[in-house]
């Protein structure tokens, strides 16, 4: 049984009645972020029930020390955590001498939590009745500011309904911070300046180890039905707080409120030196500008951002509430930016997975940001990996391989290996072909060849080096075979010719090949600049083309289908539908030896590679192995659902589709895995973006032209999207009995439509 206590609304997440035990799935859903930070929903007053406390900041993190068992050579050092932040949210509330807290209280009447996803704030209202009988009507906004993107904003309002109140607000700030995920108990953060200027509050804290510095900054206001008044705080302090006091008075239906403005600065963006001056600065930004007209600042840059990303769907409110979520926690994680930025698997959600790149953002994230930003967002994203060529040969130098081969990390905050599970470690290798498939996915989007010859070429050369020293010919079958893999189904570990890696490294090779063809005829001062550096020559040319030509792909006669690995068919052959639910999901109820013999795939592997390269093969071989593999599959990975949803449509087995379209799009608002607590699946969330794009839109590009095959689920009356596709914006209307393209901005175009050209002016 999902859960379903999230009420069905087009743009906003709302909770209704106040229940402990989902507070902390519902402070991983109402998590709120600005690109430059973020943090998950917790209260702001005192909270003394189970709740899991997170704030994080853009690409800070902590090196902890790899903990295992038995230590293998080529193990990384350390395992990257997205670190726990200092605290800027904290309000403790005490009212006639008794601290506000829900988990304490009397009773708590009218609970309502909503995220406005329209508008980009959250919000909590509700009456208390507190232990000593006073009832109050609490109501509060929260918002992170896309605008000033240092700066979060709170308003808290009390009206006491049944009697007087004399009400402390205590504003406080904490770098005594630790993570749930530690693998040692570390200290994580030493903090190195606290500092109390006037209403202001500052603490400079640097991360162990990686040595970022921040300072965390507050500074308050106290009102009495909307006046302001003159209150100078009294501060107290600690080796990592600061707390000020505002005491207020008001009689009965009177309204006491305090405004707080916090956040970070960065060293980053500042001087080290500088950090309390340039939270001064952006503290004075946001008092200049005031709660009120920031708030409509940030509704307007979300309208901007909305104007372009939006997906509207009619007649299926759980269906558009599940998409929006999504765009919204995508665009709440990562804005584009900064190149050293990436895209963390639970974003600013959660501390589960540590690091902030895995393969999702090449595979899942990509085609996201290229439709519906300038490209310049997904470019950054191809350049985070360029930048981090150097550290992926030396991940493979570690493992023996040489001669500039390169492996990019499973895992990574700055290019190194941090992951360290050895089955994904070392196995898990074709992670190295969503590297170079983003690159090929770019230019065969936006047109734009020019980060190849710049950058992508290197990247390629170091990825078809390591597929040729990975690979082992076989004198057996007189084929080049790859042993020892984890494919994309981390269910099976330790095989032999996963069909998806073997087949991504092939076309990896013949990529490059072909892209070093492309560079030389045309861009020949690049070339000699990459041959120079990286030494290639004819001879290692042709070793590579031998590798690709001769690959080995294991294939089944019987099935008529090519198999996920070797072994596949010596398993038992039960497909999930005759699988006991009790025993469902299977990586929290079964062991891992039992895992492993099983059939049971968590995710798309060798249909991962049916999307990748769909124009490889016919529609009838797609449906052949589609319905081979999916009736084995559990779905138990995030990424899996999406891709399935749009091979589903693609075949026209449209209830299937909208199946998969509603589990990837409410995978955390239903809490399919039941884990929502731990935080969101932010990368995940792009595939839902293309479960309807490019499954029911059936958005493709072939032939260098932009093409659609739209479809429409039973259960919509209508859906719409935008895509920038080569600086054109193209509106798509799909109703059930027309389709409509809109030439937003940008010059002509052909399209193609169901196989008809369609000019757009």
């Amino acid at each position: 049984m999902n859960q379903d206590y999230i009420q069905p609304n087009n743009w906003s997440i709302i909770e209704e009645g106040f229940d402990a035990d989902r507070v902390k799935s519902s402070e991983s859903l109402f998590s709120i972020g600005n690109g430059a930070m973020g943090q998950r929903a917790n209260f702001e007053e005192q909270y003394s029930g189970p709740t899991f406390q997170g704030s994080y900041i853009a690409g800070v993190y902590y090196p902890d020390k790899t903990r295992v068992g038995w230590w293998k050579n080529g193990y990384p050092e350390y395992f990257a955590k997205v670190l726990n932040a200092p605290s800027w949210i904290g309000i403790n509330v005490t009212i006639n001498g008794e601290a506000l807290d829900l988990f304490k209280a009397k009773r708590v009447d009218h609970f309502r939590r909503e995220l406005n996803m329209k508008e980009g704030w959250l919000s909590r209202r509700f009456e208390v009745t507190l232990q000593n009988d006073l009832k109050v009507e609490v109501n509060i906004v929260r918002f992170l500011s896309l605008d000033l993107d240092e700066v979060g904003a709170i308003k808290f309002n009390i009206k006491p309904l049944n009697g007087s109140a004399a009400i402390q607000f205590q504003p406080y700030i904490d770098s005594g911070i630790t993570n749930e995920d530690s693998n040692w108990d570390d200290k994580f953060w030493n903090t190195t300046n606290i500092e109390v200027i006037n209403d202001q509050a500052f603490i400079e804290a640097h991360t162990m180890k990686t040595n970022f510095h921040t300072c965390t900054f507050m500074q308050s206001h106290a009102f009495i039905n909307d006046e302001k008044q003159d209150i100078t705080p009294e501060a107290t302090s600690t080796e990592h707080t600061i707390t000020f006091s505002y005491n207020v008075n008001v009689e009965q239906n009177q309204t006491a409120s305090l405004v707080k403005f916090g956040g970070y600065t960065v060293d980053r963006y500042h001087e080290k030196a500088k950090l309390i001056d340039a939270a001064k600065t952006a503290l004075s930004k946001a008092n200049t500008k005031g709660f009120d007209a920031l708030l409509e600042d940030q509704k307007q840059a979300w309208t901007e951002i909305w104007n372009m990303s939006d997906i509207t769907i009619d007649g299926d409110v759980k269906a558009q509430q599940g998409i929006r979520f999504n765009i919204f926690q995508l665009n709440q994680t990562y804005l584009g930016k900064d190149s050293r930025l990436n895209i963390g698997p639970k974003g600013f959600t959660g501390e589960k997975y540590g690091g902030s790149t895995y393969w999702d953002t090449e595979a899942y994230c990509i085609p996201f940001y290229m439709a519906t930003k300038d490209q310049k967002v997904a470019r950054n994203l191809l350049q985070y990996r360029y930048n981090h060529l150097e550290k992926a040969i030396e991940n493979a130098q570690k493992l023996g391989f040489k001669n500039g081969a390169a492996l990019y990390p499973m895992v990574t905050m700055n290019g190194e290996e941090c992951h360290n599970e050895w089955e994904i470690t070392f196995e898990e290798i074709h992670r190295n072909g969503s590297i170079a498939f983003a690159i090929f996915n770019y230019y065969r989007y936006t047109g734009d060849f020019s980060y190849i010859p710049e950058m992508g070429l290197e990247v390629l050369i170091g990825i078809a080096r390591f597929w040729h020293q990975r690979a082992t010919f076989s004198t057996h079958k007189n084929k080049y075979v790859i042993l020892g893999v984890t494919g994309p189904n981390e269910y099976e570990n330790n095989v032999n010719n996963n069909w998806y890696t073997n087949y991504i490294a092939k076309w990896c090779i013949d990529y490059t090949l072909e892209t070093l063809q492309k560079v030389e005829d045309g861009y020949n001062e690049d070339y000699k600049r990459v041959v120079g550096k990286t030494k290639i020559s004819d001879q290692e040319l042709t070793q590579w083309k031998k590798v690709a030509d001769n690959m080995y792909f294991p294939f089944s006669e019987e099935h008529n289908v090519y198999l996920q690995q070797d072994g596949f068919l010596d398993k038992e052959l039960i497909t999930v539908s005759d699988l006991d639910k009790t025993q469902r999901p299977i990586n929290q109820k079964w062991s891992w030896d039992r895992i492993l013999r099983s059939p049971y795939i968590k995710q798309a592997d060798t249909l991962q590679g049916f999307y990748f390269f769909e124009d490889h093969f016919t529609d009838e071989e797609l449906k052949r192995h589609f319905d081979f593999y999916e009736p084995f599959t559990v779905h138990e990975s995030s990424l899996s659902p999406c891709v399935h949803s749009i091979q589903a449509a693609k075949l026209n087995q449209m209830e299937q589709a909208y199946t998969f379209y509603l589990r990837t799009s409410r995978l955390d608002l239903d809490d399919y895995n039941k884990e929502v607590e731990e935080g969101l699946h932010i990368t995940s969330m792009a595939g839902t973006w293309m479960s309807i794009v490019e499954g029911f839109g059936g958005m493709r590009i072939k032939d260098n032209k932009l093409t659609f095959e739209p479809k429409i689920p039973e259960e919509w009356n209508a859906y719409s999207f935008k895509v920038n596709f080569r600086d054109r914006i193209i509106k798509v209307n799909i109703s059930k009995n027309n389709f409509d393209f809109e030439l937003i901005t940008g010059e002509a175009i052909e399209i193609i439509v169901n196989n008809q050209a369609k000019y757009l002016q």
